[in-house]
């Protein structure tokens, strides 16, 4: 056997867990939390535009992060996981025609999400509640942002591709320098400063289009230089439908997760717009902290899978059990830690972007509430991504089902019963427990690769 290819070779089936999972952590823990001070800035642009303009905010966000968590987390996992198995087998052409047909993926899903979000945008809006100010600064957000969808999805789809090989410093580094950008054009464009002109809403999301753009074209250069360990050549792999379901068996199944964690929040959503505008536009400064806990959970979980996926290519399910436990229990302390600093302090957060009582109150209820929920959600999170580099998706997709129906049912009957708001955010913590706690006996049931669980 060649030794450059042997499975044996590879350093990340033998070296330590913990410290090689934290290396490889802390690049994306940068660039996640770069993404994290992006949504800060632009739901402070929005505020600046106005109470209509950051309910707006709130009505799109979810359908924003639903984008992100698909390309980057559900289908871009997908794409690491199918690699980093390849590679754990010491199959280097696989690998290669594994990463020409992510791309295609990822191009194909981005020009999708454009024509749904562009026909079904509005009449998804006026669902959820929105009206009147609202609705218009809504759409106006949306349809500028999913207009660039396909360049967002190939950036993220590239960066799993380098991500696959084991690399996290090239897409960390590039996402890193695409929030810069984005925080510098969303606000330029958004708020009319410096030589911009004042586009509102619209600004905030051609600022995001234009840095993933960027983005997209660096990671782009980078598959095709030679200094990744996965290279992207279209002339060596013709399609293959075997190759695509490598992909789509875990990425596809894993998509049906984070369209169930966005219906959650939607739901929530209509629950609290009964409430009124100032009462919605709190609960979406409350629940933006919970989805940017994903990119958080995110820089710990894409560290795991191609961690996952060689150790179970190369036969080691053992060692990929360990990597997913380990993971989670630090995940579950980061976001653990962030929750119950909220749940205590809740204006740490909500006087970011307001200083309107009656949308403080509403953030403050939702953190105070929820905040207890968070370290299960981290561990739960985690482990998902534990299981799509072990390529076992159908588990995780099933609690995130529970969760759903427990916020589903739960929202019904409050709502029925005229429950108070306050109730409605209790049950978010609640279900955030109940997730974790269901995923892992997920994982400890399910049987991963082809020797029996410990």
């Amino acid at each position: 056997m060649n030794i450059a290819t042997a499975p044996a070779a590879n350093p990340l089936l033998t070296a330590p867990i913990l410290p090689t999972l934290l290396r490889l952590s802390l690049p994306n823990m940068a660039a996640m939390l770069a993404t994290a001070l992006v949504a800060v800035a632009e739901t402070s642009y929005a505020g600046l535009l106005g109470t209509p303009a950051l309910a707006g905010m709130a009505l799109v966000f979810p359908m924003v992060m639903l984008q992100q968590m698909m390309s980057a987390g559900a289908m871009g996992g997908g794409v690491s996981s199918a690699i980093s198995r390849a590679l754990g087998a010491g199959d280097e052409a696989r690998a290669e025609a594994l990463a020409v047909h992510a791309a295609i993926i990822g191009a194909v899903a981005g020009i999708a999400f454009t024509a749904f979000f562009l026909l079904l945008g509005p009449a998804i809006f006026r669902l959820l509640g929105g009206s009147g100010g609202a609705l218009s600064e809504a759409i106006a957000y949306s349809n500028t942002v999913f207009l660039g969808a396909t360049v967002i999805w190939l950036a993220n789809t590239l960066a799993s591709i380098v991500r696959g090989g084991g690399n996290m410093n090239a897409p960390s580094a590039t996402l890193f320098a695409v929030a810069g950008f984005q925080v510098v054009l969303g606000g330029g464009l958004g708020l009319g400063l410096g030589p911009f002109p004042r586009l509102g809403m619209m600004g905030i999301a051609l600022g995001q289009v234009i840095a993933y753009a960027g983005g997209a074209l660096f990671l782009f250069w980078f598959l095709r230089s030679g200094n990744a360990r996965v290279a992207l050549v279209f002339k060596r792999a013709a399609p293959s439908r075997a190759v695509f379901q490598d992909i789509l068996r875990v990425g596809a199944l894993a998509c049906l997760s984070p369209l169930q964690t966005v219906l959650t929040v939607l739901v929530l959503a209509r629950l609290v717009a009964y409430f009124g505008t100032e009462a919605l536009a709190g609960y979406g400064i409350g629940a933006r902290l919970e989805f940017l806990l994903i990119p958080i959970t995110f820089a710990i979980g894409v560290a795991c899978v191609p961690l996952v996926g060689m150790a179970i290519g190369a036969g080691d399910v053992a060692r990929a059990r360990r990597v997913a436990w380990t993971g989670g229990a630090v995940s579950a302390l980061v976001v653990g830690t962030v929750g119950l600093v909220v749940a205590v302090l809740p204006d740490l957060w909500a006087t970011l972007f307001t200083r309107e009582p009656a949308v403080l109150e509403s953030a403050r209820s939702y953190l105070t509430w929820s905040g207890p929920g968070f370290a299960f959600y981290g561990l739960g999170l985690c482990l998902y991504f534990g299981s799509q580099g072990a390529g076992k998706m159908l588990g995780p997709v099933l609690v995130a089902t529970l969760r759903l129906a427990l916020v589903g049912i739960g929202g019904w009957i409050l709502a029925s019963a005229n429950a108070p708001q306050w109730s409605i955010f209790a049950l978010v913590g609640a279900a955030m427990a109940a997730y974790g706690i269901a995923m892992a006996l997920a994982v400890y049931c399910v049987r991963w690769g082809n020797k029996p669980s410990r």
